[in-house]
């Protein structure tokens, strides 16, 4: 018997139980415990990439071979949607201009202040994988593409 079963006097059954369960509420804590986050933690649904009407802005990143996609889904001068596409090959067409050839599906979306992965790169459709949370996208960090003295 333990110490609070001399003391107090615990009948048989109440006895047996406790050295069967020793924490009996354990499991049940420990599941609420697990489940509560995937309840209270509920990601917003990435949308799909805008058509090319909301597109403000192309960037190519010559140091991750990546050309960026800048939205406004609003439909304002605001950035609010990025999307990232690896580059297969790049090379100057006939009259010296940059043509990239692309993935089809973006490698990382940001949006929401949040930077998605896609490794399968197959589109939005759930697989998304979050990256990195409360982060602003800056485009200030790359440096614009010139040709010539113009812009590609």
């Amino acid at each position: 018997m333990d110490d609070s079963c001399r003391r107090n006097g615990c009948s048989t059954s109440l006895l047996r139980y406790r050295m069967t369960h020793p924490f009996p509420i354990a499991p049940t804590v420990l599941s609420l415990l697990l489940a509560l986050p995937g309840l209270s933690v509920a990601q917003p649904t990435l949308p799909v990439e805008p058509d090319e009407e909301t597109r403000l802005e192309e960037i190519y990143d010559h140091e991750s071979r990546m050309v960026i996609f800048l939205y406004s889904l609003k439909g304002t001068e605001e950035v609010d949607y990025v999307v990232g596409r690896k580059v297969w090959e790049h090379q100057r067409s006939v009259y010296g201009n940059p043509v990239y050839y692309l993935e089809p599906y973006p490698l990382f979306y940001w949006w929401n202040h949040t930077m998605w992965n896609d490794p399968e790169q197959d589109g939005v459709n759930g697989n998304e994988l979050v990256y990195k949370e409360d982060v602003d996208f800056d485009a200030t960090r790359y440096k614009p593409c010139l040709f010539n003295g113009q812009r590609c």
